[in-house]
């Protein structure tokens, strides 16, 4: 994809977004069923970065795990929204494929269905080299991708090859969400 065409798909994303951030706010006022599981994935005191918070539901889920929750999406009216809901976790409007933290800065770091609104493998890559660099090198990512067929993808080269990338030493597949039978969390 050509990589100008790809810039103006994310822009439009975010900007799509903000017209209809009070809507699908309203849509997403609760986490979805099968996500308890990252409640147990963070400890007290880490520092977590929820990229693409979206209007901040994940914080509702993880705000009695005592942790120092910074959220950030391309969408200023949904981080308005995640403010005036959650004022006491950090939420700012930042590019995914330009964090504005240091190296190092997270020990975990959540993409709840961000992933496939990134257009061309050349930004994926960057998003997914980005979520790196902030993580700590011990740290945890966890990505949710909607839509795919989780047993086909397992077996893929790319699927490897995205693994490899990532370069982690011990991956956990937690297995297919309950909501739709394409779900899969990494």
């Amino acid at each position: 994809m050509n990589r100008e065409y790809a810039q103006y798909l994310l822009k439009q994303t975010c900007q799509d977004y903000n017209l209809i951030a009070g809507d699908f706010s309203r849509t997403r006022a609760e986490m979805w069923e099968g996500f308890e599981f990252l409640k147990d994935c963070v400890a007290q005191g880490e520092r977590v970065l929820d990229l693409g918070c979206g209007n901040g539901r994940l914080y509702k889920l993880l705000e009695k795990q005592n942790i120092d929750y910074y959220g950030v999406d391309c969408a200023e009216k949904l981080i308005d929204i995640a403010k005036f809901l959650y004022p006491e976790a950090k939420f700012q409007v930042a590019d995914a494929l330009s964090l504005p933290f240091p190296d190092d800065f997270f020990d975990k770091v959540f993409s709840i269905a961000v992933l496939h609104h990134i257009p061309s493998r050349e930004l994926r890559a960057q998003f997914l080299k980005e979520a790196k660099r902030v993580l700590r090198k011990d740290g945890l990512l966890v990505i949710t991708v909607w839509d795919l067929n989780p047993f086909k993808m397992i077996l893929t080269k790319k699927w490897k090859r995205l693994l490899s990338f990532l370069k982690y030493t011990s991956l956990k597949m937690f297995t297919i969400s309950k909501l739709d039978f394409k779900d899969f969390f990494v």
